[in-house]
């Protein structure tokens, strides 16, 4: 779990086998809600009401799914839902997004919400979270968004030649380029949201992750005046294709 997403983003298992997890008691929907940050208007503009349902259908239904701790209702704007949309910026109109190890939605549909005028991709195996999605989808009518379920490296054939491939908290950088990089078109780009350990991921994976195809590695901070600390992403973009990247793991146990 990345440090920068809170204690309830995705996981590596957000990408892993599909399994369905039912809460054996009812959760009461937290009291506590974050107030609206001022910055909320400035980057959702006259798409703010939606993100004021999706806040709220988070501290609601999402709590009540087990998709996002009650804790952490305190600070969904801040340390989720703006954290997650300020990314906005490092897009370019028109562009399809592919949001891997989607979980309850981050940073997905708070770009969908703050740019329309891109296509954005939520890819979640797990059954609970794509129910969730596809209602917030429709609910919303989020019509430049849609979910799409299943693992990452199994749905290359359905959502591949993406022009950019974001994730949060999903896991280490040299794991997730692999999941990410087949995702890709040459020239595309990865843009994955993580937290203060970003440039030591890239000193550590930076040569398998070059050995899969992903160059020009940095990290970037956005969010300037909006968000507190601001939103750390390591950004690289795929040149060529590598016989690495994708290749099915085998073997082993996996956590479920």
């Amino acid at each position: 779990m990345d440090s920068a997403s809170g204690d309830d983003g995705p996981t590596a298992e957000s990408v892993g086998p599909s399994s369905l997890t039912v809460a054996s008691t009812p959760v009461a929907p937290p009291t506590d809600i974050e107030a609206e940050p001022p910055a909320a208007v400035g980057l959702f503009g006259e798409r703010v009401e939606i993100a004021r349902r999706y806040v709220e259908a988070l501290a609601s239904d999402g709590v009540r799914r087990g998709l996002i701790g009650p804790r952490e209702a305190s600070r969904l704007w801040s340390r989720h839902v703006l954290n997650s949309a300020v990314a906005g910026e490092l897009l370019s109109a028109g562009q399809r997004v592919v949001d891997i190890g989607s979980g309850a939605g981050l940073p997905g549909i708070p770009l969908a919400i703050c740019r329309p005028d891109c296509e954005i991709v939520l890819v979640e195996p797990l059954e609970r979270r794509t129910v969730f999605l596809q209602q917030i989808v429709a609910d919303f009518d989020l019509t430049n968004c849609r979910v799409v379920r299943g693992r990452a490296d199994d749905v290359v054939d359905e959502c591949g030649g993406a022009d950019v491939v974001t994730s949060r908290a999903v896991a280490p950088l040299e794991r997730l380029a692999r999941w990410s990089v087949p995702l890709l078109r040459i020239g595309g780009e990865l843009l994955a949201l993580k937290g203060s350990s970003a440039a030591d991921e890239i000193v550590r994976d930076g040569a398998a992750v070059r050995a899969l195809g992903l160059v020009d590695l940095e990290v970037v901070s956005v969010g300037h005046g909006l968000v507190d600390p601001e939103t750390i992403v390591i950004r690289g973009h795929r040149i060529s294709a590598s016989a690495r990247a994708g290749k099915k793991r085998s073997g082993g146990t996996r956590r479920r």
